[in-house]
């Protein structure tokens, strides 16, 4: 009896596909879920990945031509156009409010480096938002995509049961499929969850530190303002 329980165990086809099409409805939606969710973290990780290294390449570059002793508003002229990049949008942006702030006299309008200062922080709000996107959606998929899999395993073992009082067998041929099928929905979990969690934690980081100079450049710029308007009172 074991002998031929063993032989048709052998015969079943537990391949991924296999294991997928045996599965019921309910789990097939789960793993066709997961497997999307999945495909979707890795082209935001991807996509993240070379915007965050384009961002810093144009910022290095741009940084290079800000401390290069060019007068700024010859930078600014080259580029007001077309910013390209962080922190050339928030020079921009800075620059832009500077000239508004000048009288067709010369004078400089009350209250300019309080201005100049919020349109940066506005620019810089703006890029944060920009680097930040899609990883909310990575670290949505990192928390929910293991309980999702575990509701796809619950909803197939319980299928297994119900096919082991249908069959009033408990024997490994009837046993094994309803359960393979079931544990492959927890295995996609996993496999959505663990680089969305390992990748959201390495993005975020990237964000931060992206942020962070985008943050030091505009209070590096704020101060050279801030001595142009210095001299202008005196």
């Amino acid at each position: 009896m074991e002998t031929e329980t063993l032989a048709a165990a052998s015969e079943i086809d537990f391949s991924l596909l296999a294991l997928f099409l045996r599965a019921t409805l309910t789990v097939k939606i789960v793993m066709i879920i997961l497997v999307v969710a999945s495909v979707w973290s890795w082209g935001i990780i991807i996509q993240r990945h070379l915007l965050y290294r384009k961002s810093r390449g144009q910022s290095r570059t741009f940084e290079d031509a800000f401390w290069s002793g060019q007068p700024l508003d010859q930078v600014y002229d080259q580029i007001k156009d077309d910013p390209d990049g962080g922190a050339e949008k928030i020079f921009v942006s800075g620059m832009r409010e500077w000239r508004r702030s000048h009288r067709g006299d010369g004078g400089l309008i009350a209250g300019a480096q309080a201005r100049i200062d919020r349109a940066m922080n506005v620019a810089i709000q703006r890029e944060a938002d920009d680097v930040n996107s899609g990883l909310t959606f990575l670290a949505t998929v990192g928390s929910i995509s293991p309980f999702v899999g575990l509701f796809g395993t619950v909803w197939g073992i319980k299928h297994a049961f119900e096919e082991i009082a249908i069959q009033q067998s408990t024997n490994l041929a009837v046993v094994a499929p309803g359960i393979a099928e079931a544990l492959l929905a927890t295995a996609l979990g996993l496999l959505a969850a663990i680089p969305a969690v390992v990748f959201y934690n390495k993005l975020s980081g990237d964000a931060e530190k992206i942020t962070g100079s985008h943050e030091s450049f505009a209070d590096e710029f704020s101060m050279i303002l801030s001595r142009q308007l210095d001299r202008a009172d005196d």
